[in-house]
C-alpha cells in the first residue's frame, strides 16, 4: 500500500485520518505522516492501517485499488 492508496482508500470509504488511526489502533500523526511521505510506520502499523482498509472492502492490487461492491 502506497500513501496514494492509503488516501484513496479513505477517500472511497469516506473516513477520516482520525477515524483510519482510531479504527486501526494508531496514532493520528501515524496516518497523517504516511500519507504526507514524511515517513513509513513501522511495519505492525501499517499493516494494522491496510488491514483496516481491507475489513472495509478495500482491496490492494498492483494496479491500485479496487473498493467495496
Amino acid at each position: 500500500m502506497t500513501p496514494e492508496q492509503c488516501r484513496a482508500a479513505r477517500g472511497w470509504l469516506d473516513i477520516s485520518q482520525s477515524q483510519l488511526a482510531e479504527k486501526a489502533n494508531v496514532s493520528l500523526s501515524t496516518v497523517r505522516d504516511y500519507e504526507k511521505k514524511r515517513r513509513t510506520p513501522i511495519a505492525n502499523n501499517l499493516s494494522a492501517i491496510q488491514g483496516t482498509l481491507e475489513a472495509h472492502g478495500i482491496s490492494f492490487t498492483e494496479n491500485g485499488i479496487t473498493g467495496p461492491a
